[in-house]
């Protein structure tokens, strides 16, 4: 069977294709096998520095149109080659030295992955494919988001709403405010997120060079790696290291993916619980369905289908911080399976954000139910009453609101007004509490 949207297991692959196929330039098993070419590659550039026999060198560009031009015949090449290899990165290296002989440098094919061990080539490439999602795909997604948040925020800016704590009505609020709170917690975990380096293993079989030494052991292989990695490269080297990386900065990384899509579920159901008070009305789309039985009916399901995503990207995201840190002795091979998924909660989280995106924009504010659920309760007011009747050292001024605000009478704006004509203060002080309401309410 051809695999299709109709024919794929997963729905990120299927049902979500439209949504995630950008990511497949990352993380397919084709992009894997690119990015290992182009890391090949540019280390038997950076090595023709350094090794007298390929002082002469000369066709750089020639080398670098081999992962420029790469297409998806050749990873199916290589994997072709794969099969009788049983080993991947194998694989990678005999498709450049095919690539050599075309280019007449048979005699300087050994000096492809010289030294080297899978894990050189895939702890680079795997990070390097990483950021470059993130950089091109993750940050633009959730800035465009970020935006449409503020927007909401500054429209709804003066929109006063009651607030709910555990439930029940509480001192109001701003609606504006309330989406406020979300950008303010989005890019403050954005700005760690962005601080954790990109980290790469870079050192040989076992993290020490010992090959590159033994070959050539008056170079400074470890100011090469360094200069490899973090200079032309762009990441972050690891010193330190076993046979692969480490994983710490990459489990940083998934646990502040995953703080962000936790706040990105709260705003969720804070909008799901909004929309079934009546505060949005959603935009009705021609010849789409809400209920099989129930006409009547426009659901929040962007919403229901981002938190659903956000929670199967956590899931993920949580096993891959937890799990690619360990690894027995210098290396076992668990990680290799698991770093294949790497893009799966990813993929999630894009859905989720396009999702979100969606449903946001059907948003339409009603403004008349949030105005009458202040209206229907007045006794909010009562923090701010006693809170003037403390300033003026009126005895006992909570017990006296907690007396009026319990009873089971209805506490309305006269109710209020009643209480205040009781109270034994001056004219000025009852004018001022009269004006409060709760819409007026509402903080700085």
């Amino acid at each position: 069977m051809t695999l299709t949207p109709l024919s794929a297991i997963s729905p990120i692959d299927g049902r979500y294709h439209n949504a995630t196929k950008e990511l497949s330039t990352y993380f397919s098993e084709a992009a894997l096998i690119k990015y290992r070419v182009f890391v090949e590659i540019e280390y038997f550039i950076a090595l023709a520095v350094e090794i007298p026999q390929l002082k002469e060198f000369r066709k750089q560009d020639d080398l670098r149109n081999i992962y420029i031009g790469f297409t998806e015949n050749d990873a199916q090449h290589i994997k072709e080659m794969e099969k009788i290899t049983n080993h991947d990165v194998k694989a990678v290296e005999y498709f450049i030295k095919e690539k050599f002989d075309l280019l007449g440098l048979q005699d300087l094919k050994e000096f492809i992955h010289f030294g080297l061990t899978s894990q050189d080539i895939n702890n680079t490439a795997i990070p390097y494919s990483w950021k470059e999602a993130l950089n091109q795909v993750y940050y633009p997604q959730i800035k465009e988001l970020l935006q449409e948040f503020e927007a909401m925020a500054s429209r709804w800016y003066n929109i006063p709403m009651l607030a709910k704590t555990h439930g029940q009505p509480a001192s109001p609020t701003r609606l504006g405010k309330e989406f406020d709170v979300f950008v303010e917690r989005l890019k403050v975990q954005l700005v760690q997120l962005q601080q954790v380096p990109f980290s790469a293993k870079f050192g040989g079989a076992t993290g020490n060079f010992n090959a590159h030494h033994v070959a050539y052991p008056s170079h400074d292989w470890v100011a090469f790696g360094n200069n490899f990695v973090n200079n032309q490269l762009k990441l972050s080297r690891s010193l330190k290291t076993t046979q692969i990386e480490h994983y710490d900065n990459f489990a940083a990384q998934c646990d502040g993916l995953k703080r962000i899509n936790t706040i990105l579920i709260d705003l969720c159901r804070d909008v799901w619980t909004y929309i079934s008070m009546d505060y949005f009305k959603q935009q009705i789309i021609a010849g789409q369905i809400g209920s099989s039985a129930m006409p009547h009916k426009v659901n929040p399901i962007d919403f229901e289908n981002a938190e659903g995503n956000l929670g199967l990207a956590n899931a993920l995201f949580e096993h891959l911080a937890a799990k690619l840190p360990i690894s027995r002795l210098q290396r076992d091979l668990t990680d290799s399976t698991v770093l294949r998924n790497i893009g799966v909660p990813l993929a999630h989280t894009v859905i989720a954000f396009k999702s979100i995106m969606r449903g946001v924009k059907k948003l339409i504010l009603n403004e008349d139910a949030i105005k009458a659920d202040l209206e229907k309760n007045w006794a909010v007011v009562a923090e701010a009453i006693q809170t003037i009747l403390r300033r003026e050292g009126y005895p006992k001024p909570y017990e006296a609101l907690k007396d009026l605000t319990r009873t089971n009478t209805t506490i309305d704006e006269v109710a209020i007004a009643n209480f205040v004509d009781q109270l034994n203060v001056s004219e000025t002080v009852k004018i001022e509490l009269k004006n409060i309401s709760p819409s007026s309410y509402t903080g700085i």
